[in-house]
């Protein structure tokens, strides 16, 4: 087991986490109102994409401060890892968000495509990480994040 001092504990004010994943959440709930046409779904669209936004930031902080440490610090094994972890905690959040759609006033999406939430994770995390290398930022890209 590799020693934990290599890599620093992760932790952001929570009032920060919160303005920031609402805001995502908002902004892709509004999206996907006006793309209906039917804005009496922002809130509920909102509500289901707050799963990948707030979700989201909680499953990559366990990775940095709960799987990270505890894996080899090669880059590959980190990286596979990682990518394993937003993949299960892709599906884990897509089943939450179905069975909380099922008590919306809006179509739920299909359980049987649980296995989509693994992709879809991966796919946010990897643009967020994007971001984060574009502003200088350590990231899943450069292997400092």
């Amino acid at each position: 087991m590799q020693s934990s001092t290599r890599w620093p504990r992760f932790a952001e004010p929570f009032r920060r986490t919160l303005a920031r994943t609402v805001g995502l959440a908002a902004v892709a709930g509004a999206v996907l109102a006006l793309q209906r046409h039917d804005l009496k779904l922002l809130l509920p669209l909102a509500a289901l994409a707050l799963w990948f936004s707030l979700g989201g930031h909680y499953i990559e902080l366990a990775f940095l401060n709960g799987v990270r440490a505890r894996i080899p610090q090669g880059r590959l094994a980190q990286a596979v890892v990682r990518l394993l972890v937003w993949s299960s905690g892709g599906v884990l959040l897509y089943v939450s968000m179905a069975a909380t759609a099922r008590a919306l006033p809006i179509e739920a999406p299909p359980l049987r495509l649980w296995w989509y939430g693994g992709f879809l994770l991966i796919g946010v995390e990897l643009a967020v990480h994007a971001v984060l290398a574009i502003r200088g930022r350590p990231n899943f890209y450069n292997g400092r994040g």
